[in-house]
């Protein structure tokens, strides 16, 4: 295992374990061409999205981030009452308050931690596991709970082969705790506030817009950037890069990053979207636990990750996989 380099002293934060929820539902490329304008060719050649997971009336936000949850704490060895910070990350929350959080924490037995909901769009986890390990390495908590969870489905336009076709559901979670080697590098965040309309549901309105060449074109020209500052200020160079798992969005979009970073070819790079589909602030644990579960991923791989979206905004930084 690489160390991360912090140059400010600070105690460190560590990945302990990841938790997935994924719908029952599969839904391939064949079956929107039978109610749309498409078909599996266009689909594949623009996004590179094969199928997605689309959830059931039972498969709510709260079922399935709390699943992801318990999967996460299953895996990390804690018991619920040791997490005292809980974080959803979520851009398709079902009502402005309460929050989820809270309600996920005490579903799976916390006992009062702090618990808040987080919409930063699909950088939503990158924001809140940079949240959770600052609280950890300030001493404001010990063990977190980090969840990115979506039904993107509720505020779709299921017609519109221009969103439906790539937005999907889904739950992603990992649990923080404290570490001696530092082991979840600086965060390298920050928004570009003049296209926050370029993803957005208008006021008023129900379903969600996207200006897809315009967000093709921000993250292809900006965002190389700062994924190489993360890198920096972790102390490392692409070629110490075990694992690159940037947001899926787009699959075009991830080869074409990985060529910039001349990322050697070793480096596994995260294709979860192909199955999966754009799940928002889900995508990124949701691929890193696909990659464990697989063996493609290892304990003590760095993984490059990188969330962005609607904001727009964008976070990326190395982490030590669990």
């Amino acid at each position: 295992m690489t160390g991360l380099q912090l140059t400010n002293g600070a105690p460190g934060a560590r990945i302990l374990g990841f938790g997935s929820y994924r719908p029952r539902r599969r839904v391939t490329n064949h079956e929107l061409a039978e109610t749309m304008d498409t078909n599996d060719e266009w689909i594949q050649a623009r996004v590179g999205i094969a199928e997605r997971r689309w959830a059931g009336p039972d498969e709510s936000l709260l079922e399935m981030s709390a699943a992801a949850g318990g999967k996460a704490l299953a895996a990390s060895g804690l018991d619920a009452s040791e997490v005292d910070l809980v974080l959803l990350a979520s851009a398709s929350l079902p009502r402005p308050i309460p929050g989820l959080a809270p309600e996920i924490a005490h579903r799976l037995g916390a006992q009062r931690p702090g618990a808040f909901d987080l919409n930063a769009g699909c950088a939503g986890w990158c924001y809140a596991l940079s949240a959770a390990a600052d609280a950890i390495r300030s001493g404001s908590a010990r063990n977190a709970l980090v969840i990115g969870g979506e039904r993107l489905t509720d505020y779709t336009d299921l017609t519109d082969r221009s969103t439906a076709v790539i937005f999907a559901d889904g739950a992603g979670a990992a649990v923080l705790g404290p570490s001696d080697t530092p082991a979840i590098g600086p965060v390298v965040w920050g928004s570009d506030g003049d296209q926050s309309s370029a993803i957005a549901i208008p006021e008023g309105e129900k379903a969600m817009s996207m200006a897809g060449q315009a967000v093709y074109r921000w993250a292809t020209t900006r965002l190389t950037a700062t994924l190489l500052t993360a890198m920096e200020r972790a102390g490392v160079g692409p070629e110490d890069i075990d694992v690159f798992a940037p947001h899926q969005a787009n699959l075009r979009i991830i080869e074409l990053m990985a060529k910039r970073l001349k990322l050697p070819e070793s480096t596994v790079i995260a294709r979860d979207i192909v199955r999966s589909g754009n799940t928002s602030s889900a995508s990124v644990p949701l691929a890193l636990a696909a990659l464990l579960e697989s063996g493609e991923a290892r304990s003590g791989d760095l993984a490059l990750i990188l969330g962005y979206g609607a904001g727009l905004t964008f976070a990326g930084q190395v982490v030590v996989l669990p």
